[in-house]
């Protein structure tokens, strides 16, 4: 039997909708009332499993999951070994550096050396410093990284934005795009190899919504 890993949060209704397009109906996850984490496909032809956006790739790796939907920036992030299938077109956002409003940055590489930045995606923070040859302090930061600014903690942050609207709101405006994320459909390249559950069938139905 498929198994799809699909990410709790923004992807989550989304990636429900384009499974059931092709055949696969996860709906049940939707229902405000259960907390079952796996269910079967009102078809009986696969099972979901509801997981952290940043556990999806994890469970494909492993082969806990044969096909999995998760946005490019946990993929850009853990750099997993998975199969990389579609670009789904949804889930719309970007990695960004932010700085305080009031503050004279307006790039990134007007930053002194060796600032603080604040981020959860510190592999991509590290990466897109290193490419501009300008050394910082990245910190790890897991909740709420516009406070890193706000305080004083950090001179900037590196974080996932979509609306701005947050930053907005907290005083803070970006200053450069690393990269532009969207939903990913991964694989588990062994079983996608051996087309477990028909994956390539279900993938060119993907393809074409």
């Amino acid at each position: 039997m498929l198994t799809v890993a699909l990410p709790k949060g923004e992807l989550l209704k989304n990636s429900i909708f384009l499974l059931k397009s092709v055949g696969l109906d996860f709906s049940a996850f939707l229902d405000s009332g259960t907390r079952q984490l796996q269910i079967p496909d009102a078809t009986g032809k696969a099972k979901g499993l509801l997981v952290r956006a940043q556990d999806v790739p994890v469970y494909v790796e492993y082969g806990q999951a044969q096909l999995g939907i998760v946005g490019y920036d946990v993929l850009r992030e853990k750099k997993p070994q998975v199969a990389h299938l579609v670009d789904l077109q949804f889930g719309h956002c970007r990695m960004s550096v932010a700085v305080k409003q009031s503050s004279h940055y307006r790039h990134a590489l007007e930053l002194p050396p060796h600032s603080r930045v604040a981020s959860k995606y510190v592999n991509c923070a590290r990466e897109f410093f290193h490419s501009l040859d300008l050394p910082v302090e990245i910190v790890p930061l897991y909740g709420s990284v516009e406070l890193g600014p706000i305080t004083g903690m950090s001179e900037a942050i590196v974080d996932l934005v979509s609306t701005g609207r947050t930053l907005r709101e907290n005083g803070l405006v970006e200053i450069e795009t690393l990269y532009e994320s969207t939903a990913r459909a991964i694989a588990h390249p062994l079983s996608y190899r051996l087309n477990t559950g028909d994956l390539h069938t279900l993938v060119e139905q993907l393809r074409k919504e």
